[in-house]
């Protein structure tokens, strides 16, 4: 099977560090939010404007380090990012200890962790790249999806556990500690980085900062799988504080109840992922991204269904399970055929203009489907957001193109 071929150590240290600041960051899950509310006392606006500021100025921040970042070794880069986002973490410990932990501080460091993780991301991205061979790139974005979703299930218990015992700062230490592990398995890998070479000696530009988006809106595989991947992200995002507000207030679940209706379902990812490499060997790539692309919208509208009781709580377990094993199956395809397709002289661009247009897209719907559940309630704004997921796979790619690009 796929998913038992040996990857190599170097892949090893690279997973093992993938996985220790992942594991982390789902520990720390709503750590900030939570100081804010229980150690600084603030409302629902604050701790709105501490999710979205930081992840838009984060996004802003990251977008110049794109082009800078692509010209350099990649993996001091990556050293340097687990090593700042341990930094601004901790300075969150400090500060609260001597109790001198202010709001603005903790704007500050999540701008500098969502700008860290975009910059991580790409280097890694690029990274992963001449790591890895063409053919094996599917299993090792396989075993970081499997990865991320386990994470997922593990992370949030353990942190609320941590949270209950010794109280939320915990959860940041153990996270920032993480990158410190993360930093420590990308050090210890051993293959020797080519350094990059510069386009024609020329300074780094203006025109540098859109060559990612160029390079994506021009490319005819890449743009239809990138206007339809904001536009699902988007979506589906949008409608989850709706879902909370529904399930928590009107339906009249209680928390642990709205947790496992979320948990359970991650089972799914990891199902997902390992059926992924299978799927392409059999069936080939662009099936499975078409298919998987349009299985995966199918399901968030039955969400507008959602009512009180067993039978609602399974509906929306259901659901999640659905959504995630089948977004699990995608996802992996997609970053291994993005690969593919990217030359190596612009691969930390592209994955830079991919995630800050994503991470716009979810914060602009998020922020509109929010005033539309205003004006026509949130089951309402829910099911829109379903029946329009449902036209998503238009921006999928009908046919299969191939287009070379030297690795």
């Amino acid at each position: 099977m796929a998913g038992g071929v040996s990857l190599g150590r170097d892949f090893g240290r690279l997973w093992a560090a993938y996985a220790a600041s992942t594991l982390g960051t789902w520990i720390a899950f709503n750590a900030f939010p939570l100081l804010a509310i229980t150690v600084l006392h603030k409302g629902t606006a604050e701790v709105a404007a501490l999710a979205a500021v930081g992840a838009a100025v984060g996004a802003a921040v990251a977008l110049p380090l794109g082009p800078w970042v692509e010209f350099r070794r990649k993996r001091p880069v990556m050293i340097a990012m687990d090593l700042a986002r341990c930094a601004a973490l901790l300075s969150v410990a400090c500060a609260y200890a001597l109790d001198r932990l202010s709001f603005v501080q903790l704007l500050f460091v999540s701008v500098v962790v969502a700008a860290s993780d975009i910059t991580f991301g790409a280097a890694s991205g690029a990274f992963l790249k001449a790591l890895v061979p063409p053919e094996d790139r599917l299993v090792a974005q396989a075993r970081f999806e499997s990865t991320t979703w386990t994470a997922t299930v593990l992370g949030p218990p353990l942190g609320g556990g941590l949270v209950a015992l010794f109280g939320p700062v915990t959860v940041v230490v153990v996270d920032a500690l993480s990158y410190v592990l993360s930093a420590a398995g990308v050090r210890a890998i051993r293959k020797v980085e080519s350094p990059p070479v510069r386009t024609h000696g020329r300074r780094l530009g203006v025109g540098d900062l859109l060559e990612g988006w160029r390079h994506i809106l021009g490319h005819p595989v890449l743009r239809p799988l990138f206007l339809n991947v904001v536009l699902v992200n988007g979506l589906i995002m949008a409608t989850a504080p709706l879902l909370a507000v529904l399930m928590l207030g009107p339906l009249g679940f209680a928390p642990w109840q709205y947790g496992l209706a979320f948990a359970v379902p991650c089972v799914g990812g990891l199902v997902g992922s390992r059926l992924a490499p299978p799927l392409v060997a059999r069936f080939g790539r662009h099936r499975v991204l078409l298919t998987a692309g349009v299985l995966r919208v199918c399901w968030p509208v039955g969400l507008a269904f959602v009512h009180p009781g067993v039978t609602g709580l399974l509906l929306v377990m259901g659901v999640e399970l659905a959504l995630i094993t089948c977004s699990a199956v995608f996802n992996p395809v997609l970053a291994a055929h993005r690969l593919d397709l990217t030359a190596t002289d612009r691969v930390t661009r592209t994955l830079v203009a991919w995630s800050v247009t994503t991470k716009a897209g979810i914060a602009g719907l998020t922020a509109l489907w929010g005033l539309l559940a205003v004006a026509v309630g949130p089951r309402a704004a829910i099911a829109l957001a379903g029946v329009l997921l449902l036209a998503t796979p238009l921006l999928l790619p009908r046919r299969e193109t191939s287009v070379a690009v030297r690795d």
